[in-house]
């Protein structure tokens, strides 16, 4: 089965669990923007980090190619938010079933990992864009904010790091099947 792995990554993140999930299941891995001839493939992995409601790169991936009814597609998203959490989880599949469109969203295989961030290496617009959203979230009475809400609060300004390369094993076992 010829398979791909495409990442989209703004700081690195979706790359390194690309990167990883390459390197445990010997598939090759390029950037989506370099992605070409996707056609001849039966199975297309995008990983993708959530950026500003969505997922980095997906749009433009789309616009460029139709999946076709014979390919499968994993959708696998890198983001702060602990999928775990019900909240957190169906915030993001709103929002991937809005851009990817409910018939992509419904066909696809879905996964969600969780990132890093560092301010530090932040651009000057995304840095903006979190003290923006940063101010804005501690107006907020604490009964009226989400889980998420909660962990961007936490994390403001700070370097974490909540990559688990352990996380990638149903992913591994699904690509397996």
């Amino acid at each position: 089965m010829k398979t791909i792995i495409l990442y989209g990554s703004k700081y690195g993140s979706s790359r390194k669990y690309a990167e990883k999930l390459s390197a445990s299941c010997n598939i090759k891995m390029i950037s989506y923007e370099q992605a070409s001839h996707l056609e001849d493939m039966d199975r297309i992995i995008y990983i993708g980090s959530l950026y500003a409601g969505g997922v980095f790169g997906l749009s433009k991936l789309l616009r460029r190619f139709a999946l076709k009814d014979h390919q499968q597609f994993f959708l696998i998203t890198v983001g702060l938010a602990d999928p775990n959490e019900e909240e957190n989880r169906n915030n993001i599949q709103n929002a991937l079933r809005k851009q990817a469109g409910h018939e992509l969203f419904e066909r696809s295989k879905i996964f969600h990992l969780r990132g890093a961030i560092d301010y530090q290496q932040l651009s000057f617009k995304d840095k903006t864009l979190m003290t923006l959203l940063y101010k804005a979230l501690s107006k907020k009475p604490a009964d009226q904010l989400t889980t998420e809400d909660r962990a961007l609060i936490e994390t403001y300004d700070k370097k974490v790091d909540f990559i688990d390369i352990d996380a990638l094993r149903p992913i591994i076992e699904e690509l397996l099947i």
